[in-house]
C-alpha cells in the first residue's frame, strides 16, 4: 500500500496523470475517504497497465514501417535527382520561348512597318488616280465616276496622307489634294444644279440618278431632303387634283358617300407605293436606317394634305354642326327632338373609315421603318430607334387630326345608337304565332352595327368606348323597358276561368246574359296583356342570349385586330369592356327568373293549390271493394293531370323551349312541395298506401312527358312515402333501412319516417316508437 502511494504520488508530481494529488491524500484523516481515494487510484492504475499494453502491442506494427521507411530511401535520393534534372530542362526550355517571343514581336514589327508602307503607296497612287480620273470625268460629263474617285479620295486614311505630305512627294501630293478638293466642291455644286434641273423638269430619272450621287460626296442627309421634296410636290400636287374632285361632286352616285374617306386613301396609299418603290434605291445607294429620314419629309407632306381634305370634310359634312346639334339634344335629354340618325349614319361610316384608312398607313409606315433598321444590324434597333418612329408616327398631325375626329364620332355614334333603339322600342310590334317582338332584332341590329362600325376604324379606344356605350343602353335603357313590362304583371282572366271550366266563370256568363249580352272587352284586355307578359318573358331570354353570341363574335373580331399589332394594355381594356357584357347578360337571365316567378305565381300556383287540395277529399282509408271502384274509375289524379295540360298549353305555345322548361321545372317543383304537404294531412289503409302508390306514379309518368329536365329527384321524398304507405307491417322498414338501404338514398328522416308511418291507421303507434331507425 505503501509502495502504491509512492507510485501515485509519484504520478502526479510528474505529470499529473492521477486526478488525486498528493496534498489531497496527506490531508486524508477518515478511513472511508482513505478507501475512497485508493479504489479511485487503483481504477486509474488499471486504465494506465491497458493503455502500455496496447503500445507495446503495437511495436511490431511500428517496427515494419520503420523498415518500409529505410527501403525507402534509396528511391528518394533517384527522385530527387529527376526532379532536379527536370527543373533545368523547365529552365532551357523557358529561355528559348523568350527568345523565339523576342523574334515574333521584331518580325510583327516590321510586318506592320511594311504593311504601313504598302498603305501609303497604295494611297499616293490612289490619290493620283484619283486626281486624273476625277478631272476627266468632270470633261466628259461623267459625274457618277467623278463621284466614285472623290468618294475613294474621302475614304482614304487622312494619317497617311499626312505623312505622304511630309516625304519627298510632298509638293505632288499638295498639289493632288488641292485639285480633289477643289473637284469635289466643284462637283458638289453641279450634282444641286443638276438635281434642281430635273426636279423643275420633273424627270423622274435625271432626278434618280443625282439622287444616288449624293452619298458618293457624303451629303447624306442633303440628298434625302432634296429628293423627299421633289415626292412631296408629286404628291401635293396630285392630292390637290383629287380633292377638286372630291369636293365638285364629279365621282358617282354610288361612292359620294364616301368621297372624302376614298381621297384621303388616295393619298396614303400614294405614299406608301412611293415608299414601296423607292426603299430599295435608298437601302441601296445610302444604306439601312436612312429611309427613317424620307419618310420624316413624306409625313410631313402628308400631314398638310390630309388636314386639307379632312377641313374639307367637315366643311361639306356639316360634321362639326352635327356633333354640336348632338351635344346639345343629348345635355337636353329630350329624345326625338335632335338630328334624325339616319342623317349621321352616312357620317359616322365616312369617319370610321378614314380612321382605319391612316390606322392601316401607319402601320405600314412602322414596319417599314424598323426593318430597314434591322437589315443593318437586328441589334441595331435600340429602344431609342422604336421611341423616334413612335414619335414619328403617333405625334404627327395625321394621327393627331383622326384622334379628334373619333372624340367627335363616338358622342354622335351613342347618339345614333341611343335614338335609334328608342325608335325601335316606340315601334316595337307583335304578330300573332311569333314568340318576341320586333324591338329585340331591331335593337340588337343596331347595337352589332354601330359596334361593327366602331371595330371597322381599328381604334381601340374607340372600340372600348362603344361596347362601354352599348353595354349601357343594353343594361339600363333597353333592360328596363323590359323591366317595366313585367311589372304590370300576368293577369288571371275570366276567360281563362272559362276554358279551364272553373265555376267562377259560369257566374259571368250568367249575369252577361240577363244583360242580354256577353261582354268581352275586358276578356280580350286580359289575353293582350297575358300574351304581352309571355311575349316579354321570350324578348328578355334573347336578349340575354345575343348579348352572350355578341361577346363570343367580338372575342374573334378583336383577335383578328390584336394580330395586327395593339399590346398587352390594350388586349386588357377589350377584355374588360367584354367582361361587362357578360354581367350585363347575368342581369337579364335575373329579370327572366323573377318574370318566371311572377308568372309562377300568378297563373300556375294558384290554380294548383286548390287541384292538389282535392286530394284531402279523397279519402284512403279504403278497403278492396273501394280500392277496385278507384281503379275502374280514378277519383282525383287522372282530372289533375287533364287540369295540368290545359294549364300548360297555352304556355307551351307561347313561349320559348328554355322558358317553357324552366317554368314546367318550377311547376314539378310546386306540385311535390304541395302533395307532400297534403298526403300529411291524409290517413291510409293498405290498400289506400297502394292507391296512393298508383297516382304517385301516374302523375310522375306525365309530367315526365312534358319537360326535359329529369323530375324524379323533385318527387324522391313523395316515393320514400308511397314505399312507407305500402308496408305490410311496421317492422317492414328495417329491411328498406340503414345497412339494408342499398343503393337507395333517403330523403326523409327518422322522425318523418315515423310520421309517415303514422298515417296508416292499421298500424299501432306502439309499434312505431319501438322502431330504431
Amino acid at each position: 500500500m505503501a509502495d502504491s502511494g509512492t507510485i501515485a504520488a509519484k504520478r502526479c508530481d510528474s505529470g499529473s496523470l492521477s486526478s488525486v494529488s498528493m496534498d489531497t491524500i496527506s490531508a486524508l484523516t477518515e478511513l472511508e475517504d482513505l478507501e475512497r481515494v485508493y479504489h479511485q487510484l487503483c481504477s486509474e492504475e488499471k486504465k494506465v497497465d491497458s493503455e502500455l499494453d496496447r503500445l507495446v502491442g503495437q511495436e511490431g506494427t511500428i517496427h515494419t514501417k520503420m523498415l518500409a521507411l529505410q527501403r525507402m530511401g534509396p528511391s528518394l535520393q533517384l527522385i530527387g535527382g529527376d526532379a532536379s534534372q527536370l527543373s533545368g530542362m523547365i529552365t532551357f526550355t523557358c529561355s528559348l520561348a523568350e527568345n523565339v517571343s523576342r523574334k515574333v514581336r521584331q518580325l510583327d514589327l516590321a510586318k506592320t512597318r511594311l504593311y504601313n508602307v504598302i498603305q501609303r503607296a497604295d494611297d499616293i497612287l490612289d490619290l493620283k488616280f484619283c486626281t486624273d480620273g476625277v478631272q476627266t470625268a468632270l470633261h466628259n460629263e461623267d459625274y457618277e465616276q467623278a463621284a466614285a474617285h472623290i468618294h475613294r479620295y474621302l475614304s482614304l486614311d487622312q494619317s497617311v496622307i499626312e505623312l505622304s505630305r511630309q516625304g519627298e512627294e510632298s509638293s505632288a501630293v499638295d498639289a493632288s489634294l488641292v485639285m480633289l478638293q477643289e473637284a469635289e466642291k466643284k462637283l458638289k455644286v453641279i450634282v444641286a444644279e443638276k438635281l434642281d434641273e430635273a426636279v423643275a423638269a420633273v424627270d423622274l430619272s435625271q432626278v434618280e440618278r443625282f439622287f444616288k450621287i449624293f452619298p458618293l460626296l457624303g451629303l447624306h442627309q442633303q440628298g434625302l431632303a432634296r429628293f423627299g421634296q421633289y415626292l412631296c410636290s408629286q404628291l401635293a400636287s396630285k392630292a390637290e387634283e383629287n380633292l377638286l374632285l372630291a369636293a365638285g361632286g364629279e365621282l358617282g352616285e354610288k361612292r359620294a358617300p364616301l368621297v372624302f374617306a376614298d381621297t384621303l386613301t388616295l393619298l396614303l396609299e400614294g405614299i406608301a407605293r412611293v415608299v414601296e418603290t423607292h426603299q430599295p434605291i435608298v437601302e441601296t445607294y445610302y444604306g439601312p436606317g436612312h429611309l427613317y429620314t424620307l419618310i420624316t419629309h413624306l409625313q410631313q407632306e402628308c400631314d398638310q394634305q390630309a388636314q386639307k381634305i379632312v377641313d374639307k370634310f367637315i366643311q361639306q359634312r356639316g360634321y362639326h354642326n352635327k356633333f354640336q346639334v348632338v351635344q346639345s339634344s343629348m345635355m337636353k335629354n329630350t329624345p326625338g327632338e335632335g338630328i334624325e340618325p339616319k342623317e349621321l349614319d352616312p357620317v359616322l361610316t365616312e369617319v370610321t373609315l378614314m380612321n382605319a384608312r391612316a390606322e392601316l398607313y401607319l402601320r405600314f409606315l412602322r414596319r417599314r421603318v424598323l426593318a430597314d433598321f434591322e437589315v443593318g444590324d437586328a441589334q441595331s434597333v435600340t429602344q431609342e430607334h422604336q421611341q423616334n418612329v413612335e414619335k414619328l408616327l403617333k405625334h404627327c398631325l395625321l394621327s393627331r387630326t383622326m384622334q379628334e375626329m373619333i372624340g367627335y364620332y363616338v358622342p354622335m355614334e351613342e347618339y345614333y345608337m341611343r335614338e335609334s333603339v328608342n325608335k325601335a322600342v316606340t315601334m316595337d310590334t307583335y304578330e300573332k304565332g311569333q314568340l318576341n317582338s320586333s324591338m329585340v332584332d331591331d335593337c340588337f341590329y343596331i347595337v352589332k352595327k354601330c359596334i361593327s362600325r366602331a371595330l371597322s376604324s381599328s381604334s381601340i379606344d374607340c372600340l372600348c368606348a362603344m361596347i362601354n356605350h352599348a353595354n349601357s343602353v343594353l343594361e339600363s335603357d333597353f333592360r328596363e323597358v323590359l323591366n317595366n313590362k313585367l311589372r304590370q304583371g300576368f293577369p288571371a282572366t275570366t276567360l281563362q276561368d272559362i276554358q279551364r271550366g272553373v265555376s267562377s266563370a259560369v257566374s259571368l256568363m250568367q249575369s252577361s246574359l240577363q244583360q242580354g249580352k256577353f261582354n268581352t272587352m275586358g276578356i280580350e284586355s286580359a289575353e293582350n296583356a297575358k300574351a304581352a307578359f309571355l311575349v316579354t318573358l321570350n324578348n328578355v331570354e334573347v336578349c340575354s342570349e345575343n348579348i352572350t353570341t355578341l361577346k363570343r363574335n367580338l372575342e374573334n373580331d378583336c383577335s383578328k385586330l390584336f394580330n395586327q399589332g395593339p399590346g398587352s394594355g390594350e388586349q386588357a381594356k377589350i377584355e374588360s369592356c367584354l367582361s361587362d357584357l357578360v354581367n350585363t347578360s347575368a342581369k337579364f337571365k335575373d329579370l327572366l327568373q323573377e318574370g318566371l316567378t311572377e308568372l309562377n305565381t300568378t297563373a300556375i300556383k294558384s290554380q294548383i293549390k286548390p287541384w292538389i287540395s282535392g286530394f284531402l277529399s279523397i279519402t284512403h282509408n279504403i278497403e278492396e271493394e273501394e280500392f277496385n271502384d278507384y281503379e275502374a274509375n280514378d277519383p282525383w289524379v287522372q282530372q289533375l293531370i287533364i287540369n295540368l295540360e290545359q294549364l300548360m298549353t297555352e304556355f307551351k305555345t307561347a313561349l320559348s323551349p328554355i322558358i317553357y322548361d324552366t317554368l314546367t321545372s318550377l311547376m314539378t317543383s310546386l306540385i311535390s312541395i304541395e302533395m307532400e304537404k297534403t298526403v300529411l294531412k291524409c290517413s291510409f289503409s293498405r290498400l289506400g298506401g297502394l292507391q296512393f302508390d298508383k297516382e304517385l306514379r301516374s302523375l310522375v309518368a306525365y309530367l315526365t312527358t312534358v319537360t326535359t329536365w329529369t323530375i324524379r329527384d323533385k318527387f324522391a321524398r313523395l316515393t320514400q312515402m308511397a314505399t312507407i304507405l305500402n308496408l305490410e307491417r311496421v317492422t317492414e322498414i328495417l329491411d328498406y333501412w340503414g345497412p339494408n338501404s342499398g343503393p337507395l338514398t333517403w330523403r326523409l328522416t327518422p322522425a318523418e319516417v315515423r310520421q309517415v308511418l303514422a298515417l296508416r291507421v292499421d298500424f299501432r303507434s306502439e309499434d312505431i316508437k319501438r322502431l330504431r331507425l
